[in-house]
């Protein structure tokens, strides 16, 4: 091999040795551009994420959210907010006030023993119910039952005094009256299903829309705010002109007799 030849040779040699390098500098700032591009993408979903759940975790939680909702009174209601229930012949002297909350296992005793008296008393006129609807177990067990079921009866009196009075009966009965420790009632599905054995409730359309769709939820707060205003301090209480009716033992009357016998001599007060 010539000495010309060699040169050539060597020449060439570093020309590939300075391509190959150039190639391979080429693919390392590439790859570097690829990890820093990942690395931006992951910081920035990360970011993402993490504001995502911050929104989501300041957002008001669903009965926070009622509380600014639009008030719909139902139907068969006066007063404040339409937070009056009363039923009853209008020619009735005496009104019973009548202080439940939905979950309370003591009002579903009394409803269980009671409730047939008193809505044979107010029919046949002997006195006029008002109801007042408390959801302070919800407040005591982080629950929502007592206010989603206060919502379902406003539906249910949106319909009719009558289908307010037996969806009510229904809700406290001993078949679907649930423990106090189990939050049945925040289910619309629970209360769609008691309400279907009622007559005037049973497929009714707009019955289970407005309680799908809570359509009465701010008004069950308000009715809610109404029995804690009330001064009553437990479920259920009953009174008649403004003096709580208890047996001789102080409590409320927890049996047909028992009641009848409180509610005879109020009326006669």
């Amino acid at each position: 091999m010539s000495k010309r030849n060699s040169q050539a040779a060597k020449t060439a040699a570093r020309e590939r040795l300075r391509a190959e390098r150039e190639r391979e500098a080429k693919r390392a700032k590439v790859k570097r551009q690829i990890v820093v591009a990942c690395s931006l993408v992951g910081v920035l979903a990360i970011a993402g994420g993490i504001g995502y759940w911050v929104v989501q975790a300041n957002k008001p939680g669903h009965w926070e959210a009622a509380q600014d909702a639009k008030l719909v009174k139902p139907a068969n209601t006066t007063g404040e907010n339409g937070t009056t229930v009363v039923i009853g012949e209008s020619s009735a002297k005496k009104t019973l006030e009548l202080y439940e909350d939905p979950r309370c296992p003591v009002c579903a005793q009394f409803e269980q023993a009671v409730g047939e008296t008193v809505e044979k008393d107010v029919e046949d006129g002997k006195y006029k119910v008002q109801y007042v609807g408390a959801t302070f177990i919800d407040d005591s067990t982080n629950g929502e039952g007592s206010k989603n079921a206060l919502s379902a009866l406003g539906a249910a009196l949106d319909v009719g005094p009558e289908a307010f009075l037996q969806y009510k009966s229904a809700l406290y009965s001993a078949k679907w009256h649930p423990q106090e420790s189990d939050d049945k009632f925040k289910d619309d599905s629970y209360l769609i299903e008691v309400a279907d054995t009622v007559d005037a409730l049973k497929g009714n359309k707009e019955f289970q829309d407005a309680v799908k769709n809570g359509t009465y939820d701010r008004w069950a707060l308000e009715m809610s705010e109404k029995f804690d205003d009330s001064g009553v301090t437990g479920t259920p209480t009953l009174k008649m002109d403004g003096k709580a009716l208890t047996t001789s033992a102080g409590s409320p009357p927890m049996t047909a007799e028992e009641f009848t016998t409180v509610v005879d001599a109020a009326l006669k007060g």
